[in-house]
Parts: C-alpha cells; sequence; structure tokens
C-alpha cells in the first residue's frame, strides 16, 4: 500500500520538536507552533507537521482580505524521515488540510515558505495543491563565520534567545552593529524564498489580493533548487 499508509495524529509539542530536531534540515524548531502532528507509517512515528502563527502575522493577514485574526496559519515546519515512502510529504499535507477544515474550520487558508538558500524551490507545496504567490531574493537567512545559519530575527532585541541575549548583555541594540562587531564576517546567503498559500475555502480564494506566480516562472528565472542545490545548471 505503500504511501496510502501513511497516518497523521495530533501530538505534543515537546514530540513533534524532537522530531524535527532530528529530521529537518535545520535542526531548529519555532516556538509558536500550535497545531503539531506526527507522521505515522506502520506504527512508526518518522515525522512531524507544525502549525502556527507566522512571526510577522500583521504583514501577512492582508494577503487575504478580511481575514480575522485566527483565520489563518503558517505550516512552519515539516519534517520527514528518509525512511518514509515516496509521496508522504504531500500525502500527510492532504491529510493534515483535512483535519484542520474538520477541527479548526475558523482557519481559511495556510500561508507556507521554502527556503531557496537551503532548501528546495517547493516541489512538495507545488504538488499539494498551493498556489506560488511570491518569489523574493532573500535578505533574512545569514550564515554567520562558523558555518551556522540563522535567520535575522534571532538578533532582534525584542525576542529571546542565545543570540538576542547576548546582544543585551553585551548592551547591543542594532543588530547589525552586534554582528560586525561579533561576527566579522556574516554574510546574507546567497538564494531566494518562495511564499505559498493553501486555500481551505473557496471564498478565501476569490479574497486573495496578490497575485498567483506559475510555477514555471522559477525555472525561468533559473532558481531552481533542491536540497540548496541550483539544478538549472
Amino acid at each position: 500500500m505503500g504511501v496510502l499508509e501513511i497516518e497523521i495524529k495530533p501530538i505534543q509539542k515537546t514530540k513533534a520538536d524532537e522530531i524535527v530536531k532530528k529530521y529537518h534540515y535545520s535542526g531548529k524548531v519555532v516556538q509558536n507552533s500550535n497545531i503539531n502532528f506526527g507522521v505515522f507509517y506502520k506504527g512508526l512515528l518518522l515525522g512531524a507537521m507544525q502549525f502556527g502563527s507566522p512571526t510577522d502575522k500583521r504583514k501577512i493577514l492582508p494577503l487575504v482580505a478580511d481575514t480575522k485574526w485566527g483565520g489563518m496559519v503558517e505550516l512552519n515546519r515539516m519534517a520527514f524521515s528518509d525512511a518514509l515512502p515516496r509521496f508522504s510529504e504531500s500525502r500527510a499535507i492532504s491529510l493534515a488540510m483535512k483535519w484542520i477544515k474538520k477541527n479548526a474550520p475558523q482557519i481559511e487558508w495556510v500561508v507556507s515558505f521554502a527556503d531557496g538558500c537551503q532548501c528546495g524551490h517547493g516541489t512538495i507545496y507545488q504538488a499539494s495543491n498551493f498556489y506560488l504567490t511570491q518569489i523574493k531574493k532573500n535578505s533574512r537567512i545569514i550564515e554567520l563565520p562558523n558555518g551556522e545559519k540563522v535567520h535575522f530575527l534571532c538578533f532582534s532585541p525584542s525576542r529571546m534567545g542565545k543570540y538576542s541575549d547576548d546582544m543585551k548583555k553585551r548592551g547591543y541594540t542594532n543588530e547589525r552593529q552586534y554582528l560586525d562587531e561579533c561576527y566579522p564576517g556574516w554574510k546574507i546567503l546567497d538564494g531566494y524564498m518562495f511564499r505559498y498559500i493553501y486555500f481551505l475555502t473557496k471564498k478565501a480564494k476569490k479574497r486573495f489580493t496578490g497575485e498567483f506566480i506559475p510555477f514555471s516562472k522559477i525555472k525561468e528565472l533559473g532558481i531552481q533548487m533542491v536540497r540548496g542545490e541550483n539544478i538549472n545548471g
């Protein structure tokens, strides 16, 4: 039966975090995920999907006019073991969307981002009925001199974490000054970010305020990415 044996079930965030740290390319979790699914195959927990509020929700909400504060979520993380059968991602996404429609009907749409700097351009989303709504040159994912790759938001004085905490401890209030003086040689990763939206209702799709971009545009621009490598040659 292969991929048809895939099942998803809500699991505790702590358990989903363990899976993400084990299988996600970044090894990092998102703190504000509040819908967490385990991906099971033949009874074994081999993947996780985490949904939650976007980092900057006020900027995301206007993408679909008249969306209520709790009317959308972001698919923050997907992490799957290589032991899962082919097409497991699209199967799991389909099951997750059905669960959300049934159990959280106030949610009208889901946004997610494909990281073309470190991973891919969103092939899984394209196979799962998401719409491509933005292609943007990366300006937020950076690489530190030790090779660690982090989001620029990790250095925001308003956040908690080892980098923002260290900034405060050292008396810095400007992220770039902190990076320049404490991590000389840091750089913005070359690549693109791709924004995708999945509409759970037809009404939400009609209220979309942006533009739908054909998937072919990615190839046309020569920015197809798989596992962080450009496959356009």
